[in-house]
């Protein structure tokens, strides 16, 4: 009889290397852009009261035979007021074949470091090629995971960060200057991060802008990753307008993406959109033409990114014989 394995977030955590997931963000990009995938849009419920959201991320990688499903919330209060995790999640991994469960694992570890690989991605591609400064809005879990993926594709001279509490955006430049052996220096602006660096990173849950596009010079690339619910926004729309806009899902991005509310507003139309990364992967589109070019990368997080990763994890847990086995059928 089939056996599920079970694996918790410190196991998980024994089986994944940025560099990998990084890899594996790449792939899980070329198969959607290549339509070897199914995967419909995630779907939300919303807990207006507690100010949270569960969403649904299906997918099947047809070409690959994998298939998943991740379950993850998103709660902005729950460091202060219940002592978790903003994002956690779980993820089901299935048998094609069956439909039997051959996997269920923290989905937590494997958001936050597929997020920050997708943004790793981003700027392989879309980044000037000799950027080596970088701007960080937000000092949390995905900060981190944000400036290790960029660590991997970018030589990284000098970065600042900001976030609204002192204490917070001081602790994380002391933590990421010892782990990544880079200057890391605390600011106390947005505007001061953001001034006349290569690479712009926002991981913040705002719903109003927090960059002006009087703030970001010519050449800049910004990995626009903290609005991933309607309403939620970071960049200033007429920033929007003078760049380049690179997607990963036309239909995320629009429903609850970094463009969702200047979509809403009539201010961003689909043609402004300058293509979805995928398509600049595979060479089916030009990302970075000029030097002088703002690009922005509107990340959402695709389930193909989820699917690919937990299935390089669960080969590896088998391999390493990692997990717990259970029988969901006894």
């Amino acid at each position: 009889m089939s056996k599920t394995i079970l694996l918790k977030q410190n196991e998980v955590k024994e089986l994944i290397t940025m560099k990998e997931v990084i890899e594996d963000v790449e792939l899980s990009y070329i198969e959607h852009a290549k339509s070897r995938v199914q995967m419909p849009a995630k779907k939300y419920l919303f807990f207006n009261k507690y100010n949270g959201d569960l969403r649904i991320m299906p997918c099947f990688m047809e070409n690959l035979e994998e298939a998943g499903v991740k379950c993850v919330n998103v709660h902005p209060d729950n460091p202060i007021k219940h002592g978790l995790p903003t994002v956690m999640g779980i993820i089901e991994l299935v048998d094609p074949q069956t439909g039997y469960p051959i996997s269920l694992m923290d989905g937590t570890l494997i958001t936050n470091m597929r997020t920050g690989a997708a943004a790793g991605v981003a700027t392989k591609y879309l980044a000037r090629s000799d950027s080596k400064t970088l701007g960080i809005l937000g000092a949390g879990n995905q900060a981190s995971t944000q400036l290790m993926a960029l660590n991997e594709v970018i030589d990284i001279d000098e970065v600042r960060v900001f976030c609204r509490k002192c204490t917070s955006r001081e602790d994380f430049a002391q933590r990421a200057s010892k782990k990544y052996g880079v200057d890391v220096k605390a600011v106390d602006s947005a505007q001061k991060a953001v001034d006349n660096v290569d690479v712009v990173v926002t991981t913040t849950p705002s719903n109003k802008p927090i960059i002006k596009a009087e703030w970001i010079s010519n050449g800049t690339h910004i990995n626009a990753m903290g609005a991933d619910a309607p309403g939620k926004q970071e960049l200033e729309a007429e920033l929007l307008k003078k760049a380049n806009i690179f997607i990963d899902c036309w239909e995320q991005a629009s429903h609850s993406g970094e463009i969702n509310v200047p979509v809403s507003q009539g201010i961003i139309k689909e043609y402004d959109i300058k293509a979805k990364l995928g398509s600049v992967i595979i060479n089916e589109k030009p990302g970075r033409e000029l030097d002088d070019d703002i690009t922005i990368f509107d990340s959402t997080g695709l389930a193909v990114q989820d699917i690919v990763t937990a299935w390089n994890v669960y080969r590896k847990a088998v391999k390493n014989n990692i997990g717990q086995k259970i029988n969901f059928l006894d």
